[in-house]
């Protein structure tokens, strides 16, 4: 689908318009700016609420920038398959032999621009450790990983900080984690992970 719900003429203006008001009456804001780059995975952290994807809608509106999640390949069936193309959904089929880092490494491969979104904590509730998914993608497709830091004691979401993969996974990962050390999410009842030495 070549237009999204964050590209779509008339009807994303309009959508941005009514989130950076929701924004501002929430006391929301925006600390940075993304890349200019026309791939990378954007990591959102801390994962905390169910309010956490209207934040992240509006966050991505305010930024005026084109992104995708993954699904799974049921959701993209018809009759309303096309809604989540058009929210920047990418299937992901678990009865294919490619497993899901293989399938997002290829979608990337055939995309001009592909800004992938990913909550590696995969879940609301406290983790003591990531899923690693994101950063496998990063690593075979080539790409950075963008740090999109939700810091909800001070209603802002700090967005930029650009981290190329080595050679070293469990050296990257806890620098990467490091960025949202000591960090509360929307739900400050549910603390950040306890990073391992």
């Amino acid at each position: 689908m070549k237009n999204t719900i964050f590209t779509t003429p008339i009807l994303s203006p309009l959508l941005r318009l009514i989130s950076n008001s929701i924004l501002r009456m929430t006391g929301w804001s925006v600390d940075g700016k993304l890349p200019d780059l026309p791939k990378y995975i954007l990591v959102g952290a801390p994962h905390t609420s169910n309010w956490d994807f209207v934040l992240f809608l509006g966050i991505i509106f305010k930024l005026k920038v084109n992104v995708k999640f993954m699904g799974k390949a049921e959701l993209f069936r018809n009759p309303f398959g096309w809604f989540f193309y058009w929210c920047g959904g990418v299937p992901v089929d678990r009865k294919k032999s490619q497993g899901l880092v293989e399938q997002m490494v290829d979608a990337c491969g055939k995309s001009e621009n592909f800004i992938l979104t990913i909550a590696p904590e995969g879940t609301r509730h406290h983790v003591t450790e990531w899923k690693r998914g994101f950063y496998h993608i990063a690593k075979n497709a080539g790409v950075p990983i963008v740090m999109a830091i939700v810091d909800g004691k001070h209603k802002t979401v700090h967005v930029g900080q650009l981290f190329h993969p080595t050679e070293n996974m469990e050296a990257d990962i806890k620098t990467i984690q490091d960025f949202f050390a000591g960090m509360v999410g929307i739900n400050p009842r549910k603390k950040y992970i306890t990073l391992k030495e």
